[in-house]
C-alpha cells in the first residue's frame, strides 16, 4: 500500500508504521474510540492483536512482551475510563524502564478540552498520561500523525527507556489520507561516554584489587562487555532487573543475591564497586543502608542518576555497553588483573547465601528444585508480588538470559499473570522456544482473574504456579512482626480453582503433597498451551523462615492502641 495514491485511513497509517517498527503483536481492548486502528490491524493481517479483558491487563501484557523480547511493546486503549484503567500498568512499565508505546483514542477534536461530558471524555487526560509515562503526546492533525508516532517510538526506545503515550482523536483516526512513502522509524542513538571520564575511571579502578560490578536493568544489553571485565577478575552481582545478564550459574557471579548477610560481608572485603545501569532501589539496598564497597563508581545513561541513593566518587554518563567496552579497552591495555582470591571468596559467599535461602524455604525447597529441573535453561520466569517471589522467586529459579526474568518492579500485586501472557505471546511471535512460568499468590491473582479467559483464548504457552494460602500472607506476617499480631483484613474468600478452570477449559492440577509434584509438573509442561498448577499451601505447610515485608536493617514494633494512646497522652 505504500506510495499508493489510493486513500487509506489514518488508522492504516498507524498499523503500517508499527509494522515497520518490527511489531509482531499488540495488546488492548477494542472500543469505538480505537476501531479505525484495530480495523486496519485486522485488514492488513501483519500484527497479531491480543484482546485483553481489561486495559490494566493489556498494559501489563505489552510491558512484559517488551521486556522478554527486548523490543517495543504496544498497547492500544480507548480514551477516558480506559486510559485511566491502564495507569497502574504504565507506572509499572515506567518503574521497570520498559519500552512501551501506549496508543489511546481521544474524543473528536471539536469537543476536546471543553468539559462537555462527552462520552469517554476525561478532563485533562494528557496531563494524567504525562504523570504515568516517560512522555505523552497528542496528535492534533492528520498531517502530524506519523511524525508524532515516530518521535514517540524514538523516545520509548532511547535509554533510559520507558512507556510513552500517544492520544489520537477518533476523527483523525478515521480520516482519509495517502499512505506516506517513508514509514521508517527514527534512529535510536546510544549516549556516548566521554573519553576523559573513562580514562579517569580506568585509572581509578586500576588501583583496585578486589573490584565488584553491580549490574542493573540498564545494562542488560551489555553482556559481552561485562564478560570482558569478568576475565580481568571483576566479581559480579545483579539486581532483579539485571538478572540473567550474566548466566546465573556463572562461577564469577553472585546472581541476584545482593543483600544477604554473607554478601554484605563480602562487600566489606572489596576495595571498589562499579554500579552500571542501576537505580540502586531502596528494596535492593536495605533502604540505602546496605554497606557497599568504597570507592563507589557509577555508569548510567541517565545523567540524573549521579549521586542518587548513594554518593559516588566518579560518574560516567553514557550507554552501559559503550562505557564498559571502553573501560575494558583501557584496563586490558594496562594488563590489569584483579586478585584471584576475590572470586574464590565470592563463591563462598554465594554458597552461604543460597544455603540460607534454601533452608528457610522448608518444604518449598523441593518445589524450587523441581521447577528448575523441568524448566531447563530456556524459559521465561515471570513473577507477581507475593511472599514466594520475595522469599525465593527474585533469586531462584536461576535464569540465563537478560530478557528471561520479568517481575512487578513497582510492587503492585496482581500484575504477574497478565505479564506472563505477554511474555508467552512474545515467545511465540519470536520463536524463542521459551516456556513461560508464572509465579503468583492467590491474593494478587484475583485482581486480573478475567485475563484467564484471554490466556485460554490465545492458547498462551505458560504454566501458572499459584501459591494458594487463601490470604494475604505477607500482610499477616507484617502484622505479626510490627503490629503485635493483630491480624485484620488479610483473610480472603478464594475461588475453587478446579471448578473455575473447568469452566474456562483451562487445564488444572492441585498439589496437596509435594511427592506428587514431579508427575503434575510433567503434565503441566507436557503440551503447548496454558496450565494452572495450584500449590495448596494450607495442606503442605508454611515456610521455615517468615518473610515480613521488604528487608530493612531495623523493624519498628507498633504497640496496640490503649486508652492513653487514643487520648493522645
Amino acid at each position: 500500500m505504500r506510495n499508493s495514491t489510493n486513500p487509506v485511513t489514518v488508522g492504516a497509517v498507524v498499523a503500517a508504521f508499527l509494522e515497520q517498527c518490527g511489531v509482531k503483536a499488540a495488546f488492548g481492548v477494542i472500543s469505538i474510540h480505537n476501531m479505525p486502528i484495530l480495523d486496519a490491524f485486522a485488514q492488513r493481517g501483519a500484527i497479531r492483536f491480543i484482546s485483553a479483558r481489561g486495559e490494566a491487563g493489556a498494559g501489563n501484557m505489552a510491558d512484559a512482551y517488551a521486556r522478554s523480547t527486548a523490543s517495543l511493546g504496544v498497547c492500544i486503549t480507548s480514551t477516558g475510563p480506559a486510559a485511566g484503567n491502564i495507569a497502574g500498568s504504565m507506572v509499572e512499565a515506567l518503574t521497570a524502564g520498559a519500552p512501551l508505546l501506549h496508543i489511546t483514542g481521544q474524543i473528536e477534536t471539536p469537543y476536546l478540552d471543553k468539559g462537555m461530558s462527552y462520552i469517554h471524555e476525561a478532563p485533562d487526560q494528557l496531563t494524567m498520561l504525562k504523570a504515568v509515562s516517560k512522555a505523552a503526546f497528542r496528535v492534533r492533525s492528520v498531517e502530524t500523525v506519523l511524525g508524532t508516532l515516530k518521535r514517540a517510538v524514538q523516545v520509548a526506545l532511547t535509554a533510559p527507556t520507558g512507556p510513552v503515550s500517544v492520544e489520537i482523536p477518533i476523527d483523525i483516526q478515521s480520516a482519509l489520507t495517502t499512505m506516506p512513502a517513508d514509514l521508517s522509524p527514527l534512529p535510536i542513538d546510544a549516549a556516548v561516554p566521554s573519553a576523559a571520564g573513562l580514562d579517569a575511571l580506568a585509572a581509578s579502578l586500576a588501583n583496585a584489587r578486589r573490584p565488584m560490578l553491580w549490574v542493573g536493568g540498564g545494562a542488560r544489553h551489555a553482556g559481552a562487555a561485562i564478560k570482558r571485565l569478568q576475565k580481568l577478575g571483576f566479581g559480579v552481582v545483579t539486581t532483579t532487573q539485571g538478572r540473567g545478564t550474566v548466566p546465573e550459574d556463572d562461577a564469577g557471579s553472585l546472581g541476584a543475591y545482593n543483600i544477604q548477610k554473607p554478601v554484605e560481608a563480602l562487600y566489606q572485603t572489596c576495595d571498589a564497586m562499579l554500579v552500571v545501569g542501576s537505580r540502586l532501589r531502596g528494596n535492593e539496598t536495605l533502604k540505602y543502608e546496605l554497606k557497599l564497597p568504597r570507592p563507589l563508581y557509577r555508569i548510567d545513561a541517565d545523567a540524573a542518576a549521579e549521586g542518587r541513593g548513594y554518593s559516588t566518587e566518579a560518574f560516567v554518563c553514557g550507554d552501559s555497553a559503550l562505557a564498559l567496552d571502553g573501560l575494558a579497552d583501557r584496563l586490558e591495555a594496562a594488563k590489569y588483573k584483579a586478585d584471584p582470591a576475590l572470586l574464590t571468596d565470592l563463591r563462598t559467599a554465594h554458597t552461604q547465601a543460597v544455603a540460607t535461602l534454601r533452608d528457610g524455604l522448608g518444604p518449598y525447597a523441593e518445589l524450587v528444585k523441581q521447577i528448575q529441573a523441568i524448566a531447563g535453561r530456556n524459559f521465561n520466569w515471570v513473577r507477581d508480588v507475593t511472599v514466594s517471589n520475595s522469599t525465593w522467586g527474585n533469586r531462584e529459579l536461576r535464569v540465563f538470559e537478560p530478557s528471561a526474568g520479568v517481575h512487578a518492579t513497582g510492587g503492585g500485586i496482581g500484575q504477574g499473570m497478565p505479564m506472563a501472557i505477554g511474555a508467552a505471546i512474545g515467545a511465540t511471535e519470536t520463536a524463542s522456544g521459551r516456556k513461560t512460568f508464572c509465579l503468583a499468590g492467590d491474593g494478587g491473582f484475583i485482581l486480573n482473574l478475567g485475563e484467564l479467559a484471554c490466556m485460554v483464548q490465545e492458547q498462551a504457552d505458560m504454566v501458572i504456579v499459584l501459591m494458594n494460602d487463601k490470604s494475604y500472607g505477607v500482610i499477616k506476617n507484617i502484622q505479626d512482626a510490627q503490629y503485635g499480631g493483630r491480624r485484620c483484613y488479610a483473610e480472603l474468600h478464594t475461588p475453587d480453582y478446579e471448578l473455575l478452570c473447568r469452566s474456562l477449559a483451562l487445564p488444572h492440577a492441585r498439589v496437596k503433597n509435594l511427592d506428587d509434584l514431579p508427575g503434575q509438573l510433567a503434565a503441566a509442561v507436557g503440551k503447548p498451551g496454558p496450565f494452572l498448577l495450584e500449590i495448596d499451601m494450607l495442606s503442605i505447610g508454611g515456610f521455615k523462615t517468615t518473610f515480613a515485608g521488604p528487608p530493612t536493617n531495623t523493624i519498628t514494633q507498633i504497640p496496640a492502641l490503649g486508652t492513653a494512646a487514643v487520648a493522645g497522652k
